[in-house]
């Protein structure tokens, strides 16, 4: 089974996420797909839209964390190589796509999960979705340029809240913050971003591009953000808190954070 696919009907490139045995967890061939898939999409002139989402109950829990411990426990020094080496072209590879970008968001979206939904100009959540960033759980900032896009959706304050007490919000609430722009049914919310996602392919592309690029130059970069966290990843990666924090997560128990 294929961890991520694609297809392009009509001018709509749809990029599914399909790990949902695993809560589509973001494991290497997860994100190989997902990259591998962008840049399909950047390469093809044929398409007016996109639709990003996720096979069974969960959009994405972030990464996987066990295979992150695996890189911690044989190659520690380079287990956080993944931000630049996938994150972070695939954050930055939607954000620079010139057609809209779809997400319809269902269970959790968490972490890394997180910041690719918000790489999305239009996110579509359904009514029982839930949002939380959940890196200092585990002893880390953040990534996947969350640092910029929680930021712009919903300012400084409530940003470093969201992040330091890892709070979870429901999709009313997240919609309430203006983090997401529209909440739709259970049932109807991936019916909801596909009706949307269909409209956008069908419009004007070459207003739409334009429209992007001139709300990306009123804010921050992107690219900076995302080399900021990079930058921040290595060192917290070789905590004692973070390799105990990761341990405590997979066996189930609480973790006890030391600031060592």
């Amino acid at each position: 089974m294929e961890s991520a696919t694609l297809t392009v009907t009509d001018g709509l490139a749809v990029l599914t996420l399909n790990r949902p045995q695993a809560a589509n967890a973001l494991d290497l061939s997860l994100k190989t797909a997902l990259l591998d898939g962008v840049r399909a999409i950047a390469a093809d002139d044929s398409v007016r839209a996109v639709l990003i989402r996720a096979e069974g109950r969960n959009f994405c829990v972030g990464q996987d964390l066990g295979e992150h411990a695996d890189a911690l426990s044989t190659t520690p020094d380079r287990a956080m190589d993944t931000v630049a080496e996938h994150y972070n072209p695939l954050i930055s590879g939607i954000a620079a796509l010139e057609v809209p970008v779809v997400a319809a968001v269902q269970g959790a979206c968490v972490g890394a999960g997180l910041g690719l939904a918000l790489a999305a100009d239009v996110v579509v959540a359904a009514e029982s979705a839930s949002f939380a960033t959940a890196f200092t759980a585990i002893g880390l900032a953040s990534d996947s340029g969350l640092t910029r896009t929680l930021v712009d959706a919903i300012g400084a304050v409530r940003t470093r809240a969201f992040i330091l007490l890892g709070t979870k919000i429901s999709a009313a609430q997240a919609q309430d913050w203006g983090l997401i722009a529209q909440v739709a049914s259970d049932d109807e919310h991936a019916a909801t971003a596909e009706a949307i996602a269909r409209r956008l392919a069908g419009g004007p592309t070459a207003a739409f591009a334009a429209v992007k690029e001139l709300v990306a130059a009123s804010l921050p970069s992107l690219e900076d953000a995302l080399e900021r966290e990079r930058v921040a990843a290595g060192p917290l990666a070789a905590t004692a808190d973070h390799r105990g924090a990761v341990e405590a997560f997979l066996a189930k128990r609480r973790p006890d954070f030391t600031g060592r």
